[in-house]
């Protein structure tokens, strides 16, 4: 008997799908269409074999829980919901017991990149907690379900999948060895893979970048990070302002603008000024005003673009205001 033409064609893509099971394991994007466009990406651009891409790739799972997380990401809450993740005690004197323990990389890292050990210091504990979660997700499967099932920055996350390939093979180690954020971010500071390749450095000299692992090469990648992102040696991070105005609107830089500084005296004319009045500012220093909400209502600080820097990192301002405060309370101890 003859099957129908539709009947054959499910039966075919049934087969295929069979048998790219048994030949290449676990791949749950084989057949997306967008898979095809990245393994001639990796051909074209990193001179992959199309087997070799397979073969990377042969156990990348779609993982739900991913795409779940990116729809509520911490950033998102406000600044007094924010803090207390990591402004508190047993984060602080973590960060402490850290800062003891690797005096000598955090100095060398200052002298040599300018960015004080307070920032590498928040940073490391925003991030991992100096080291104790640097996450669980298998970083193939993370990257893999962002590139083919989240549109919105598809194209990011299949560079960063694809710097991830190389990365593997650069390195030596089975791809699936790599083990991070659900965002796809490794090791204690979490880089993502592209920028282990192009920032991470070999701090402590045993001839190999190796930030998932060694704290010290954690703490000079960071450093290195910052620099080269803009960190301005021995300049200010901000001040806590009041404002006295109608609107502050004005005043407060709007998402995506917080590069777009303006003269400190601007700031005071429209009644933004340093809340300690023994802060004298100089009128044409270029800053922003941002506002952070507490519970009793908004704070207001003036910010440097070394501020803005720390949003390089990441761009919310909840998360460059608890790298600065809590690094200065470490620091303070």
């Amino acid at each position: 008997m003859t099957l129908p033409l539709t009947d054959y064609r499910t039966g075919l893509l049934a087969l295929v799908a069979s048998l790219s099971s048994t030949v290449a394991g676990a791949n749950d994007f084989l057949l997306d269409p967008a898979y095809a466009n990245f393994r001639q990406k990796m051909v074209t651009e990193y001179q992959f074999s199309h087997a070799e891409v397979d073969s990377a790739m042969n156990s990348a799972q779609r993982i739900e829980r991913i795409l779940s997380i990116m729809t509520r990401p911490g950033e998102s809450k406000q600044w007094y919901e924010y803090r207390p993740q990591f402004l508190v005690e047993s984060t602080i004197s973590r960060g402490v017991r850290f800062k003891q323990q690797y005096s000598d990389a955090l100095w060398r890292a200052e002298q040599q990149y300018g960015v004080p050990q307070s920032i590498i210091l928040g940073i490391l504990g925003v991030e991992t907690g100096y080291g104790q979660n640097k996450g669980s997700f298998r970083t193939i499967d993370a990257l893999s379900t962002l590139a083919f099932g989240y549109p919105r920055r598809a194209d990011y996350f299949t560079d960063e999948l694809a710097a991830l390939l190389v990365l593997a093979r650069e390195q030596g180690q089975p791809v699936e060895s790599y083990v991070g954020s659900y965002a796809g971010a490794l090791g204690y500071p979490q880089f993502m893979p592209s920028n282990i390749r192009k920032l991470a450095v070999d701090f402590n000299g045993d001839g190999k970048a190796d930030i998932i692992n060694n704290p010290v090469d954690a703490i000079g990648s960071i450093a290195h990070y910052m620099a080269v992102h803009g960190w301005q040696r021995n300049e200010p991070i901000g001040f806590r302002a009041s404002y006295r105005g109608p609107d502050d609107s004005q005043i407060v830089a709007p998402d995506g603008q917080l590069e777009k500084t303006r003269p400190a005296g601007e700031f005071a004319t429209l009644g933004l000024t340093p809340l300690n009045p023994a802060v004298k500012l100089d009128p044409l220093d270029m800053v922003n005003g941002i506002r952070l909400m507490e519970e009793f209502g908004p704070t207001y600080w003036l910010v440097y673009p070394n501020y803005i820097t720390i949003t390089r990192y990441n761009y919310s301002r909840n998360y460059a205001t608890a790298v600065w405060q809590l690094g200065e309370e470490i620091i303070s101890r």
